[in-house]
């Protein structure tokens, strides 16, 4: 009998964690004007439905104020999530209330995933700079932070020398190089692996602070690229908050390939709960071929 008691107690005690593991993950998926690109509404149908297939997250969708509109009328209440997802590419600052909720949010525990051109936005918002790590464009240069890339000997440099920060070479699909194979989104990855057809960024720079590089990509000179491995998937701690950055996702095709999907779902569940539970599908791409799924609307 007291062993019995003893087995209730033990699954009474254990079941908020049991509930906490299968509940889903409270996302805020922001979009807006994109600067430097005019498609990026093609981006929202398939990040949106990438992350609700896997049965993890439960989304809201805010859209920002265009330019021209009342910047004010974008007020999210960002504490009810765990997870704010960001493809957000504008150079218009939101309100100081908000970024300065915004910051609390991350900084209080809450997640954050930035998307390709997210990383472009903001250059006058330090905070904001801290959190994605590194960024390109908006008239970054070298006093928003070095340049961080892996050289040919396979050191991590961080380079201080003047220059713009952002850039890439002409889009072809290239080989991803997993830096830090044991991190839980790395989990299980192959060593290398090709994206299909893409910009790869190159050239940002940041603060880089307390910040993991995951998997880099080598920028080709045949493509006009930098001649080094730059950073293609990052983690950034911010005060309590996770950050997971992909540079990768120019466009619809691009978001086909089976490793941008893959590190995207698991990059939002670790930033948006701490740990990864979805498994690196049967299809995940080969060091030498692509893989995609078509999307259908």
């Amino acid at each position: 009998m007291k062993r019995f008691f003893a087995v209730v107690v033990c699954l009474i005690m254990a079941m908020p964690l049991m509930a906490q593991s299968g509940r889903k993950i409270k996302t805020l998926f922001l979009d807006g004007r994109s600067v430097h690109h005019k498609h990026w509404e093609e981006w929202v149908a398939p990040l949106k439905s990438y992350l609700t297939e896997t049965g993890r997250f439960e989304l809201e969708h805010v859209s920002c104020p265009a330019p021209g509109e009342d910047i004010s009328t974008f007020n999210p209440n960002f504490k009810k999530y765990d997870l704010i997802v960001s493809i957000i590419d504008d150079e218009v600052l939101w309100l100081p209330e908000v970024r300065k909720r915004f910051e609390q949010f991350i900084r209080s525990g809450g997640g954050l995933v930035v998307i390709h051109a997210a990383d472009n936005s903001f250059p006058s918002w330090p905070e904001y700079n801290e959190m994605i790590g590194l960024g390109g464009w908006g008239g970054r240069n070298e006093k928003d932070g070095p340049y961080v890339y892996y050289n040919k000997e396979g050191e991590l440099v961080r380079d201080n020398r003047p220059g713009r920060g952002g850039h890439h070479g002409a889009q072809h699909s290239f080989q991803v190089q997993t830096r830090m194979p044991e991190h839980p989104i790395m989990k299980g990855l192959p060593e290398k692996w090709m994206h299909a057809k893409d910009e790869l960024y190159e050239q940002l720079r940041g603060p880089a602070k307390n910040m993991d590089v995951l998997a880099t990509a080598y920028a080709s000179p045949e493509f006009g690229g930098s001649d080094r491995h730059e950073p293609i998937l990052m983690t950034i701690q911010y005060g309590k908050g996770r950050i997971f950055h992909s540079v990768l996702g120019h466009s619809r095709d691009a978001m086909t390939s089976v490793g941008f999907i893959t590190t995207y779902q698991r990059g939002a569940e670790w930033a948006g709960s701490g740990k990864v539970t979805l498994p690196v599908p049967s299809d995940f791409p080969a060091p030498d071929k692509v893989s995609q799924r078509p999307f259908k609307e």
